[in-house]
């Protein structure tokens, strides 16, 4: 059995495969049952959440993610996201790989975010704002500009020597220019992009501030009590989400506008099935306002590990 790394796991799964490997995954399709969602106590602090997400493709591969996200191990330092991937066979049961689920889940979730900018983004999009400065920050910007020729990259935090640290980071991994956006209002006034992966209660990105054309990638917020945005964003935006089921469950960017009427059924336009497949177009005009929420789902992780095994034993033979 393989044992990936951190570092293993970032160089199996460089963007443009990764983005690649989860629009096949989203095309074709595989066994996702709803995965196991627990809080857990943590005394004096945020609770955590105990995630077990397991998907398979019948006769090839099966697998399962075992992830904690604790708040609070922002104050110790210490990654949100904590976890671990069994790979297996799917026809024997045989293990294939255990990989470091905490980078799975950062690249992963960087690649559903620009899978879904691939069919929402305008293609000439070449400013990101990315709000927040954890594990997803960095993943985010290469991820983006691996299918929009991002040429300007901003990054807002609470903290401005964290989103100087991003900054610092991005700027020497992917060559662009980075710098630290101040004003969180200004800077989404000119962001082609705005990408929020934050663990916000309440909105932060107004629709008032957006301008036409723009897309709005919203990747925190994974509880239904959370929000990255406000109801005039999601009145102004068209709305895409990753998975229907997922987000109308868990998102509070979603959950809690269907629950006061803001957002309908019917608004929600396509997830990454829909628009992998064909069955909607995505953008349809220059000036209209995306807004894409995403929760993660099995199924990513299933495809990105699965790119991350074989990229392992591809190198493996050339050796």
């Amino acid at each position: 059995m393989l044992l990936l790394s951190e570092a293993e796991t970032k160089e199996a799964l460089p963007f443009p495969a990764l983005i690649a490997a989860l629009e096949d995954m989203f095309r074709t399709g595989c066994d996702m049952p709803v995965r196991h969602h627990h809080d857990i106590k943590v005394p004096g602090e945020p609770d955590a959440t105990l995630l077990l997400m397991p998907a398979w493709v019948p006769g090839r591969y099966s697998g399962v993610k075992i992830a904690h996200v604790v708040p609070g191990n922002a104050d110790r330092g210490l990654a949100a996201v904590s976890a671990s991937y069994l790979l297996s066979d799917a026809r024997t049961g045989a293990a294939l790989a255990l990989i470091d689920g905490g980078e799975l889940t950062a690249r992963r979730t960087a690649a559903a975010s620009a899978l879904a900018a691939k069919y929402l983004a305008r293609e000439e999009s070449s400013e990101l704002l990315v709000a927040g400065t954890g594990r997803l920050a960095s993943n985010l910007i290469g991820a983006h500009a691996a299918v929009r020729p991002i040429r300007s990259v901003k990054v807002w935090g609470r903290s401005h020597d964290k989103a100087q640290g991003v900054a610092d980071r991005a700027k020497a991994e992917y060559g662009l220019s980075v710098e630290v956006a101040d004003n969180l209002e200004e800077a989404c006034a000119t962001a082609d992009i705005i990408s929020a992966a934050t663990l916000s209660i309440d909105p932060l990105i107004k629709g008032a501030w957006l301008k036409p054309g723009t897309h709005l990638d919203l990747v925190g917020a994974f509880r239904p009590d959370m929000r990255e945005s406000d109801d005039e964003a999601v009145c102004r935006g068209r709305v895409f989400v990753d998975t229907r089921e997922g987000c109308c469950k868990e998102g509070g960017d979603i959950v809690q506008p269907l629950k006061s009427g803001v957002l309908t059924p019917e608004r929600i336009l396509a997830d990454l099935y829909n628009l992998t497949r064909g069955s909607h177009p995505g953008r349809t005009a220059p000036v209209e306002i995306t807004l894409f929420k995403s929760v993660g789902a099995a199924l990513e992780d299933l495809a990105g590990a699965v790119l991350a095994y074989r990229s392992v034993k591809a190198s493996m033979v050339w050796k």
